[in-house]
C-alpha cells in the first residue's frame, strides 16, 4: 500500500469516527457525559430529598383534604384534631375502665388501628370507630352552622370571648408541660399540623353549631295538654317511690351433673319454705302495733328471721323497681300497704311495703349559695374547731351581704367572691332547677319549706366531699318537675327528628389525607 493510500485511508477513518485516537476521545468524552448524568441525577435526588423532609417538617402534606362534607373541605390536620377529641372524650369519661371496651389508652392516640372496638355493633378497630364519630360530628356541625347561615344567627363578642377564654394561661400551661409554644402543645396531643389557630377556629365553629342548635330548641313550643298526656304516657317509669323489703333468699343444693360439674340448685321444696317464711313475715307485719311501718316491718323479720332486718333503699324510680314493680305502681296503693312477691329470678320471695309516691308535681327551686368549707384535718376528718371556723366565716359574709344592699346582685358578686363551690362560683352561687333529693338534706330542705325569693338562710352541710355551710338565698319557684321532665322528652324528640332531617343531605366523602389521620 502505498503512502499516498494509507495517508488517505486514515484520513477517512478520522472522518468516520473509526481511528484509535478519535475511538479513545469518543470513549473519554462518553464517560464524563455519564459522569456528568449520575452527578445531576444525584444532586436532584438530593435536592428532592431535603424539599421533602422540608416539606414533612411544614406540615403542608397535613393540608391535604381528608374529608369533604357539602361544600367544605377538612385537611388531614383538621381531622386529626376531631379524630383525637372523639378519643380523649372516651378516654376521659370512662378512664382506667376503657380497657373493659378493648380501649388501651397507655399510648394515648397511637396505635388505635391495632384495636378492636367492643362497643360497636359492626367489627372495626377503634380507629375506624373514632373516625366515624368524628365524621358524624362534622356533618351534624355542618349542617347546624348552614342552618345558622340561613337563618341570620351569627356568634356575638361574647361568645367569641368565651372561645377565647379557653386559651387564657395556654402559654404558661404548655411552658409547664415542656412545650417551646402552644402550637407544639396541640401537634403532640393531636397530630400535624394542629395549632392554635386551627383548634381556635374548630371552637368557633363549634360554639355557632350550638346557638343554631339551642335556637332551634328555644322556637319549640308544646300545649299543657300534650305535657301532661306525654308525663301521663311514662305510666309511672318517672315517679319516685319510697318503700321497704325483706328478701327471703330459698336456700339451695349443690347438684353434680353427668359431667362432673357442681352447681347450685334451688329445690321446689325449698323455695315452698322461703314462701312460706315470706308469708310469715307479713302475717306477723299486719298485725304489728307500731305507727312506723319500717319498724314494724323489722319486729316481723327479727321475729322469723333472728339478727335480720328491712332494707329501705330510699327514693327509687319506678323503671328501676324490681319484681313487685306492678304491684307499686298500682294507683290505689297506700302507705303501709304491704305484699308478698315471688323474684323474677325464682330464688325467694319479696316482702314489700309501701310507703309513699312522688309523682314529681312540684315547682323545682331556684338559688344562690356561698359554700365554705371546713378544713380536714391530716387525718381527713372535719373537727368541731374546723366546722366552727367555717361557720363564723359564713356569719361574716351574711352580715356583709345584709350591711349592703341586699340584692340578689350582690348576693351573686360576693359567692363570686368566697364561695369554695366550683360548680357554681362562676355563675353567682346559682343552682336554676334544684329537685328534691339533688342536694344535701340541710340545703334541699330550705330549698323546698316555702320560702320566699330573698330569703337568706346558713345551712350545714356534709357529703363525702366536703363538711361546711351553706350561706343561702332563695331566688324563686322555677317550672314544674313534672312538666319538666315531659316538656324535655318532647323537645329531645323534636330535635332529634329534626337533626335527622337537616343532615339528611350531607354525605361525608373521605379523601387521601384521611390516610394520615390517627
Amino acid at each position: 500500500m502505498s503512502a499516498s493510500t494509507e495517508k488517505k485511508l486514515r484520513q477517512a477513518a478520522r472522518e468516520a469516527g473509526t481511528d484509535k485516537k478519535t475511538l479513545a476521545m469518543e470513549k473519554e468524552a462518553r464517560e464524563k457525559a455519564k459522569q456528568k448524568r449520575r452527578w445531576t441525577l444525584g444532586t436532584i435526588a438530593v435536592i428532592l430529598l431535603i424539599a421533602f423532609i422540608f416539606f414533612l417538617n411544614s406540615n403542608l402534606l397535613y393540608k391535604v383534604t381528608a374529608l369533604t362534607v357539602a361544600d367544605e373541605e377538612y385537611s388531614a390536620s383538621q381531622m386529626s384534631y376531631y379524630y383525637a377529641e372523639q378519643y380523649y372524650y372516651m378516654a376521659n369519661q370512662y378512664g382506667g375502665y376503657a380497657s373493659l371496651f378493648g380501649l388501651d389508652t397507655s399510648n394515648g392516640i397511637n396505635g388505635l388501628d391495632d384495636q378492636t372496638c367492643a362497643i360497636s355493633s359492626e367489627e372495626m378497630s377503634w380507629r375506624d370507630y373514632f373516625i366515624q364519630t368524628a365524621e358524624s360530628t362534622l356533618v351534624q356541625e355542618k349542617a347546624l352552622r348552614d342552618y345558622a347561615a340561613e337563618n341570620g344567627i351569627e356568634l356575638d363578642q361574647d361568645d367569641l370571648d368565651a372561645v377565647e377564654a379557653n386559651f387564657d394561661g395556654m402559654d404558661e400551661y404548655a411552658s409547664s408541660q415542656g412545650f417551646a409554644s402552644v402550637d407544639n402543645l396541640f401537634a403532640a396531643n393531636y397530630g400535624p399540623g394542629v395549632n392554635a389557630d386551627l383548634v381556635r377556629s374548630a371552637y368557633r365553629d363549634s360554639a355557632l353549631a350550638v346557638k343554631a342548635l339551642t335556637s332551634y330548641t328555644d322556637s319549640l313550643e308544646f300545649t299543657q295538654e300534650e305535657i301532661d298526656q306525654t308525663y301521663a304516657d311514662y305510666n309511672g317509669e318517672q315517679d319516685y317511690f319510697n318503700y321497704a323489703y325483706y328478701y327471703v333468699i330459698a336456700e339451695t343444693t349443690e347438684v353434680t351433673g353427668e359431667d362432673g360439674e357442681t352447681t347450685s340448685e334451688v329445690s321446689d321444696e325449698a323455695l315452698a319454705a322461703a314462701e312460706d317464711t315470706a308469708n310469715a313475715i307479713l302475717d306477723a307485719y299486719l298485725s304489728g302495733e307500731e305507727e312506723d311501718y319500717v319498724e314494724r316491718l323489722d319486729t316481723a323479720v327479727a321475729a322469723q328471721v333472728e339478727g335480720a332486718s328491712a332494707t329501705q333503699p330510699g327514693k327509687t324510680q319506678g323503671a328501676s323497681l324490681g319484681s313487685y314493680k306492678d304491684w307499686m305502681m298500682d294507683s290505689a296503693r297506700q302507705a303501709g300497704d304491704a305484699t308478698v312477691t315471688a323474684d323474677s329470678s325464682g330464688s325467694g320471695y319479696y316482702v314489700v311495703v309501701f310507703l309513699s309516691r312522688d309523682n314529681n308535681d312540684y315547682n323545682m327551686a331556684q338559688v344562690r349559695h356561698i359554700l365554705i368549707k371546713a378544713v380536714a384535718d391530716e387525718d381527713g376528718n372535719y373537727t368541731d374547731e374546723a366546722k366552727a371556723e367555717a361557720l363564723a366565716k359564713a356569719e361574716e359574709i351574711l352580715a356583709e351581704y345584709e350591711a349592703g344592699d341586699k340584692t340578689e346582685e350582690s348576693f351573686a358578686a360576693l359567692a363570686e367572691e368566697y364561695s369554695e363551690d366550683t360548680g357554681s362560683n362562676t355563675n353567682g352561687g346559682l343552682y336554676d332547677a334544684v329537685t328534691k333529693g339533688q342536694m344535701v338534706d340541710e340545703f334541699d330542705k330550705f330549698c323546698f319549706e316555702g320560702h320566699k325569693a330573698g330569703d337568706t338562710a346558713i345551712v350545714y352541710g356534709e357529703s363525702g366531699s366536703y363538711a361546711g355551710y351553706h350561706v343561702m338565698y332563695y331566688v324563686g319557684e322555677g317550672e314544674n318537675y313534672a312538666d319538666y321532665i315531659a316538656r324535655s322528652d318532647l323537645e329531645n324528640q323534636a330535635v332529634s327528628q329534626w337533626l335527622t332531617d337537616i343532615t339528611s343531605g350531607y354525605t361525608p366523602v373521605e379523601g387521601f389525607g384521611m390516610r394520615l389521620v390517627g
